[in-house]
């Protein structure tokens, strides 16, 4: 039996997660508790990354003391950061607060499930650092330099999440799969990036005004774009590669749920696939740099994805092309 969390996590995790959290409620107890904990030192590292107030060397400190932490489960250097970092998000602040606890449950993990969280948690918080030094701030909109860029950024944040998931419950669930596990994995790392992807291409405009564009500067050039002064039709040529490559990456995702057997994980995984297609297909109705409002899947359609996802749980019907539109 796995242990008990020192506090009750299930409304801080509602709070910071709006549709992560209903994947976790479905998922089997052996792998609910080290994923959640996995997702809450995540978003706790991003919050600490994303601390606008904050100067960038100042949330680099913060973040490495953090890192220090999950490593070693050092605690010394994590109240200063509820002290010194802010968000305007109530669920994210609480989570700082509890910095301390997440960290005591994670060392309270049996060996396995410590490293695998350790090892997921210090890649992500890699991939948060590369983003602080790269857009160190200032009014001027910094490209990533190339695609390779944008491939580890989305590795580094959310595929690594993907080989996670896939050795967690591979260790924990028995006959977890159809496919070998290294296949698994691979098709769970372009999953995860998938995912990765159709956040920043929603996110577009928001991160343009802090000054970030992840969308790749050497394709931008040969485009004639200025990612300065990006236009939903100079950035078109380079949006709609990306785009396709994210459905091919969701494509993946589709073949990994596939492939494994617990109802309850299918249902867990089908709920983020599908709303990422959802999203997908939202973007190339009203483009981001086009539309005034952020692409938002409404809420009819989530509690839809609920009830494909029971059905996804053990037919591959709502995974077909068109049966879950």
């Amino acid at each position: 039996m796995p242990p008990a969390p020192p506090f009750a996590y299930a409304s801080l995790l509602a709070s910071v997660s709006r549709t992560f959290y209903l994947t976790i409620r479905i998922l089997p107890r052996a792998v609910r508790d080290p994923v959640a904990l996995a997702y809450l030192l995540a978003r706790a590292s991003d919050t600490i990354a994303d601390s606008a107030d904050a100067a960038a060397a100042v949330r680099q400190q913060h973040l490495a003391a953090f890192a220090e932490a999950v490593g070693t489960g050092n605690r010394d250097g994590l109240p200063p950061i509820a002290r010194e970092l802010s968000s305007p998000h109530a669920g994210e602040r609480e989570l700082l607060n509890l910095l301390e606890p997440c960290v005591a449950w994670l060392e309270s993990l049996d060996a396995a499930d410590r490293e695998a969280v350790r090892a997921v948690v210090r890649k992500i918080i890699h991939g948060q650092t590369l983003d602080l030094q790269r857009f160190a701030g200032g009014a001027e909109v910094i490209a990533l330099p190339d695609g390779a860029a944008l491939e580890e950024y989305t590795y580094l944040v959310a595929g690594c999440v993907g080989e996670f998931w896939t050795d967690l419950c591979a260790h924990h669930l028995p006959r977890y799969s159809r496919l070998p596990h290294a296949e698994l994995r691979a098709l769970g790392v372009d999953f995860g990036k998938g995912l990765q992807l159709v956040n920043i291409l929603r996110d577009l405009p928001a991160d343009l005004a802090t000054g970030r564009c992840y969308l790749p500067a050497d394709e931008l050039r040969r485009a004639g774009a200025d990612p300065a002064a990006l236009t939903a039709a100079s950035a078109a040529p380079v949006f709609t590669e990306w785009q396709r490559k994210a459905h091919a990456h969701l494509e993946a995702g589709r073949r990994y749920i596939t492939a494994v057997r617990p109802a309850r994980i299918r249902a867990g995984c089908f709920l983020p696939w599908h709303l990422g297609e959802k999203t997908l297909a939202l973007l190339a109705q009203h483009p981001p740099l086009a539309s005034p409002r952020r692409v938002k899947v409404p809420r009819s359609a989530v509690r839809r994805a609920l009830l494909l996802a029971v059905l996804a749980s053990g037919s591959d019907w709502p995974l077909r092309s068109g049966a879950s539109a």
